[in-house]
Parts: C-alpha cells; structure tokens; sequence
C-alpha cells in the first residue's frame, strides 16, 4: 500500500497547492494563456460535479457532497482489497488515482467556504478571513482552472441555421482532481485487456513443484 499512498498524497499535494494558489491570486473569470489559445488558465468555482457541472442548488450540493464521502471509503477499502491480494499494479493505480480525485474535491466543499472568503469578478479571495468564510462546512465551491479549448472558433456564415454562431470544442474547465479521476478511468478501462502478471509467489510455488517432480523422476529411474 506504501507506493498507491505516496501517489495519491502527491496528487492531493499538488492539487492542494495549485488550488489555493488560484484562489487567493485570481479572480473569477480571470484568464491566463499558458500555451496560446488553446492552453489557458481561466479561474472558475461550481457548487457541484466534476468539469463545472452542478444539479439540485443546495440540497444538490449537499447530497452530492454525501455521496463523495461514502463513495470516496468504499473506493479506499476496494483499494486496499486490490494491494492485499495482489492484483494488477495498473488497477491499483487507477483506483489510487480515482480515489485522490474525489478526496481532492471534497476537500474544496468541506473546508473552503470557511477557510476563504468569496471570490468575485473584482477581488482575489483571501485565506482565513476575520469576518469569516464565504459558506458553511460542506458547502464550499469547487476551484477549477484548466481550459483547454482545442477548437475555438466560429462558424463560417455559408453554413445554414449555425453560420456565424462561435464553436467550441471541449470547453470543459477542470482542475487537478478531475484530470486524476478521468487518467484513473482511462487506465482502468486499458488494463482490462492487459493480462495479469504472474505474482512472484506463484512462481515460487511452481519452481519449488517442479523441482519436486524432476527429483520424484530422478528417483523412479
């Protein structure tokens, strides 16, 4: 369990950090080209799921802040389940990773609203605020920043119903947490047609039989 623990303390570290440095430097809509148009950091908060999805106002975002819990334990026994008997190292990873993920989002909706005040379009949010948070516990918003828009452009006038309307492909902003949970998931689905390495103990096993058997040979001679 030691080499999954260093992965996912890393990944809520670096989460962590990224987080906190684009709350309390940014604000909201505040956009940064990293590599052109199509690289960018663009500050954004949602109250609900993964990629700025939301559903249900507060009730919703309570409820889904629930779910992450229990689901995020349930991820960690089945993790620990997968490092006991010994199963392919690209399944332990990608839960590992999945598992990071949803801890890095909850700690946004369980601490963040009383550990910063509010972000707006005109003030950089600032940590432990006398007057207090912007929210209770459990009701904190999601920082993401990642925006990587592959096609940014529009469409041309030529094109009926559409032509001149702007087309964005993959608009999605994201943080940290959401890429490991979406590398988690990939690598999830390639490891189911990846073969399971033989464990070592199993080759001991059948080292030692066939040792056995040539002597039992050796010995009927």
């Amino acid at each position: 369990m030691k080499k999954p623990l260093i992965l996912i303390i890393a990944v809520l570290v670096i989460d962590q950090i990224i987080k906190i440095f684009i709350k309390t430097h940014f604000t909201i809509g505040q956009e940064v080209d990293l590599i052109g148009q199509w690289c960018r950091i663009h500050f954004v908060e949602n109250k609900g799921m993964a990629f700025g999805m939301s559903f249900g106002g507060d009730f919703g975002k309570f409820f889904l802040t629930f779910i992450r819990l229990v689901a995020s334990v349930l991820i960690y026994f089945y993790l620990q389940k997968l490092v006991k008997r010994k199963d392919k190292q690209i399944v332990i990873y990608s839960f590992a990773l999945i598992f990071a993920g949803a801890v890095g989002n909850i700690i946004d909706s369980l601490i963040y609203g009383v550990m910063f005040s509010e972000s707006t379009l005109f003030q950089v949010a600032t940590i432990f605020p006398k007057t207090g948070g912007y929210a209770p516990i459990l009701f904190g918003k999601v920082v993401d920043m990642f925006y990587f828009p592959i096609v940014d452009t529009i469409f041309p006038t030529w094109i009926p119903f559409v032509g001149g309307q702007p087309f964005h492909f993959f608009n999605a902003i994201f943080n940290f947490s959401d890429a490991s949970i979406t590398i988690g998931v990939v690598l999830l689905i390639v490891s189911a047609f990846i073969k399971r390495e033989p464990i070592k103990e199993d080759e001991e096993k059948n080292e030692e039989n066939e040792q056995i058997i040539a002597k039992n040979e050796e010995t009927i001679k």
